[in-house]
């Protein structure tokens, strides 16, 4: 038990060292050269505990290095908007997330197969090799879709100076890249509010002067609401939106 630990253990501090490091060969001791001096030769044993490693840190990656943060604030937003806690269910806005960020992220998923994972599975690059190929078309994602204030933020908290955003290690790029998701979802979130709140105004209003200040506005609104929706093709609309925001 306290050996499975210490290699656990070991291979968290390889991935975090591989992560933020931003997969330079000028890094203080290669991921590769770290395995090597642990498990010796045997680096079927390392492939394996690295790949169980990284679907352990699946979630994670998913949520740092692609657009699912921005999706899910957003679907989360519609269901707010229409005043329906709990329809769609979590588990709907989270798989429909999930795949909307597969379609987003697919021509990334495919280089880093093609120009990585391939030639990593011939034996044709090492490690670390593989490590920068696959890192490079996520942080050329990444970059395209941070806003410069926010990665100038975190390049000023971080004391560094930089000739071009492209130099910004994973440190600074992986935060400022998120934070920079969850402003653009705000943003959309903002103005999907917007028709909602008038319709929930008009009934307010209405009911006032009708004289039905017992009636809760939101009972009335809601059908309304659900309505407008589905006229103007709400669900197509928002995720064709999102989309296109990514580029």
């Amino acid at each position: 038990m306290i050996k499975r630990k210490k290699i656990l253990l070991i291979v968290m501090i390889v991935v975090c060292v591989a992560l933020f490091t931003g997969m330079t060969a000028s890094a203080a001791g290669t991921i590769e050269e770290l395995t090597k001096t642990i498990f010796g030769d045997n680096t079927e044993t390392v492939d394996i505990i690295i790949l169980l490693t990284v679907l352990t840190l699946l979630p994670s990656i998913i949520v740092m290095l692609t657009g699912f943060t921005r999706i899910v604030i957003v679907l989360a937003f519609i269901r707010n908007a229409l005043g329906m806690q709990q329809t769609p269910p979590n588990q709907v806005i989270i798989g429909l997330a999930l795949f909307l960020t597969m379609f987003v992220m697919g021509p990334v998923f495919s280089d880093v197969y093609e120009n990585a994972y391939k030639p990593y599975t011939r034996e044709e690059i090492t490690q670390d090799e593989f490590f920068e190929r696959a890192m490079e078309p996520t942080r050329m994602f990444m970059l395209r879709q941070t806003g410069k204030s926010e990665l100038a933020f975190f390049v000023n908290m971080s004391g560094e100076e930089l000739e071009a955003p492209e130099e910004s290690p994973n440190r600074i790029l992986i935060p400022a890249f998120l934070l920079s998701e969850i402003k653009r979802a705000f943003m959309i979130g903002f103005f999907i509010y917007i028709p909602f709140i008038i319709i929930d105004m008009v009934v307010a209003s209405t009911l006032m002067a009708m004289g039905m200040m017992m009636l809760p506005p939101a009972m009335i609104s809601l059908p309304f609401k659900v309505l407008l929706f589905i006229i103007v093709d709400g669900w197509q609309l928002v995720i064709g939106t999102l989309v296109q925001s990514f580029g």
